[in-house]
């Protein structure tokens, strides 16, 4: 390549690897596989090493690819938390130690799996947890202390701590979570995350912390960045003392004297990461010796000390024998490809979703042909291509009525997937039935996916009114169902009508409608008529509501049958009005702060008494903060809040506050 090919070369890699850079570190929104990644920062490389005159300082190779989000306070790193160089093979493992041999050192080696996951700063002072922070650009990462706090992995307090430690550990998703919130997420119709890495990155960076309590997440500390009045000798020792303070360290690593040993190391971790609960994405390489690191020191992106290996992604060929075409709750149309079963990334797989229409097309895949598959992220099978077609064959056409009603199919406006529109279609009974009685809609204990099945394949319900005239003779004509279990059932049909509107709202299905946005809609019009009189505008009106919602609203309302199913509702019992306490005034317009310990209240409970009196609770402080209210351990929050000259209340000046404001 030529000095001018190069150079535009490299311009245009830079421009793909920023963009992805930002969708990956920033938004947790991924356009590439790792792999495929890893590959324009390796082709980026080998331009910069053959023609250094065009290595700049903003290259992508000379920094690490994250930001500080402007939603979170900034955090300064003590000891810069840095990237580490990739390897793709066992021959870059071997040059790797011949450099530090080279600078005089005889190393041993600690070898650990490379968990895929967030990177975060943990800091203790007095044994007490002050701060959790992300990697960011390392140097400079967010304060995220309250959402780490809802990690139970992570200890608020630790036994016999020294007056100040900061480690650094690797926030993750195991894959039971993972798959819990993506079934989750297709049952509320919103767009799943892609894999376990950005689900623990999405769900550690939310503005409000009960969303990142309920995602499950966990940790595996794997560095000591800082220990007042202790030393250590090795890494080994480091992880050691870690795990003596209650910490879940890295979950293998081991020291090996040569490079060889510490290679057939991370071929065993390779065959055992397809039966792992969490996502590896490689196996790191660390020198031992601490005195050794010193020596060898950092480049302006990576340790000297340590190299990750990347493992190559797993791709495996089978024939399709079938697609089949299912519909989900809100009607959308799903090809899944069905083939042969094959072993890939640890598992058998068979089946893979082919998403919409437009994929099969761009694929061209058809019955017959010969596919390539692998895993996204080690953990969901897809189709990535097709290797042989069969003789005359032709990519497969969705079809153009519902399989489940028949019904004709729609592409409504702005949107790639088909639709099924019938209301009563078999398919999204199902789903809306499974939908209605789970827990954060109406919480009918007992109706599961099993249960709603036979429901529906027994003609006994069609709709969710059909469930308040469920009978006990009914119910003991399903399967493994006696007297007791039939009358447990009935029980919690029957409780379900007393729930507050935000539930039945929120149970009903309605497109892009969630719990939160329920809950808003029912606190803001009282009751279910008012909300169905209601105009877009007058929706628009409440804090945090948009006009794709309200459409959303709009068009549950106008659909064929909502009249009817709703009057069947009222006439069976079910609560119609708005239960919950209404808001106060007294910290109307007011945006405040929870931070610290305080003496009576959890932060989630100050936070409601200051959401119940009209105010704002925030997670960050910023010029727009009326005050900051502070306990013990209060942390960086408090010390900006006293930068910025915003007033701070303890626990009895809230409760003041909100006395003051109430006359």
């Amino acid at each position: 390549m030529e000095l001018e090919q190069a150079r535009k070369r490299a311009e245009e890699l830079r421009v793909i690897i920023e963009k992805n850079n930002r969708l990956y570190y920033d938004q947790d929104a991924p356009e590439l596989e790792d792999f495929e990644y890893d590959a324009l920062n390796r082709e980026l490389k080998q331009i910069e090493t053959e023609y250094p005159e065009l290595v700049t300082a903003s290259s992508p190779t000379q920094y690490v690819g994250g930001t500080a989000s402007s939603k979170f306070s900034k955090v300064t790193h003590a000891v810069k938390m840095e990237s580490l160089q990739d390897a793709f093979s066992f021959d870059e493992l071997r040059e790797f130690d011949t450099r530090v041999r080279e600078a005089g050192i005889r190393p041993e080696y600690v070898v650990e799996a490379k968990i895929d996951g967030l990177s975060v700063s943990l800091e203790y002072r007095m044994g007490q947890l002050v701060r959790g922070s992300t990697r960011g650009d390392g140097v400079v990462g967010e304060d995220v202390t309250e959402n780490i706090m809802t990690i139970k992995d992570i200890p608020h307090e630790l036994p016999d701590a020294p007056d100040f430690l900061e480690v650094r550990g690797e926030v993750y998703m195991p894959h039971s979570a993972f798959f819990k919130l993506k079934e989750q997420q297709e049952l509320e119709d919103k767009t799943p995350f892609k894999n376990p890495r950005n689900a623990a990155a999405g769900s550690l960076r939310q503005k409000d912390s009960k969303i990142t309590a309920e995602r499950g997440l966990s940790i595996f500390v794997f560095n000591l960045q800082q220990c007042e009045g202790r030393t250590f000798r090795t890494h080994r020792e480091t992880l050691d003392y870690i795990k003596s303070l209650g910490f879940p360290v890295s979950p293998r690593y081991s020291v090996f004297e040569n490079i060889e040993d510490a290679i057939k190391e991370i071929e065993a971790i390779g065959e055992a990461r397809g039966t792992l609960g969490f996502d590896i994405d490689g196996a790191v390489i660390k020198v031992n010796d601490l005195a050794a690191r010193r020596t060898l020191g950092s480049t302006n992106k990576f340790p000297r000390w340590a190299i990750a290996f990347k493992y190559p992604p797993e791709v495996k060929e089978s024939v399709v024998r079938n697609i089949e075409v299912t519909v989900g709750r809100t009607g959308v149309l799903t090809p899944t490809a069905v083939f042969d079963p094959i072993f890939l990334a640890g598992t058998s797989v068979s089946r893979a979703s082919l998403h919409n229409g437009d994929i099969i097309a761009n694929l061209g895949v058809g019955i017959g042909d010969t596919i390539k598959v692998r895993k996204a992220g080690d953990i969901i099978p897809e189709v990535i291509g097709v290797s042989a077609r069969l003789p005359g064959n032709k990519p497969f056409a969705m079809p153009t009525t519902c399989p489940s009603c028949g019904a004709p199919v729609v592409h409504l406006q702005d949107e790639t997937a088909l639709r099924c529109v019938n209301p009563e279609c078999p398919a999204q009974s199902l789903r809306n039935l499974i939908h209605f009685a789970s827990r954060n809609a109406m919480a009918i204990d007992g109706l599961g996916e099993a249960v709603a099945v036979q429901l529906i394949d027994k003609g006994l319900v069609s709709t969710v009114a059909d469930l308040y005239t469920l009978t006990e003779e009914q119910l003991l004509t399903l399967d493994k169902f006696k007297k007791k279990s039939a009358q447990n059932l009935l029980n919690a049909i029957e409780g379900s009508k007393r729930n507050n509107l935000d539930k039945l709202i929120f149970g009903l299905g309605i497109r892009n409608i969630g719990d939160k946005a329920a809950a808003l809609l029912g606190e803001h019009f009282g009751s279910m008529d008012a909300l169905r009189q209601a105009t877009a505008e007058q929706m628009c009106e409440i804090d945090g509501f948009g006009e794709v919602m309200a459409q959303s609203v709009l068009e549950f309302f106008a659909k064929d049958g909502t009249t009817d199913l709703l009057n069947r509702l009222v006439r069976d019992g079910v609560n119609m009005q708005w239960t919950g306490e209404k808001k106060g005034t007294a910290l109307a317009g007011m945006t405040l702060v929870v931070t610290g310990t305080l003496p009576t209240l959890s932060r989630q409970e100050a936070e409601a008494l200051i959401t119940q009196n009209g105010g704002k609770a925030a997670g960050s402080v910023s010029k727009k903060t009326s005050y900051v209210v502070a306990g013990e351990a209060a942390g960086s929050k408090l010390t900006k809040a006293q930068t910025l000259g915003i007033p701070v209340l303890d626990e009895a000046g809230l409760y003041q506050l909100i006395k003051d404001n109430g006359q």
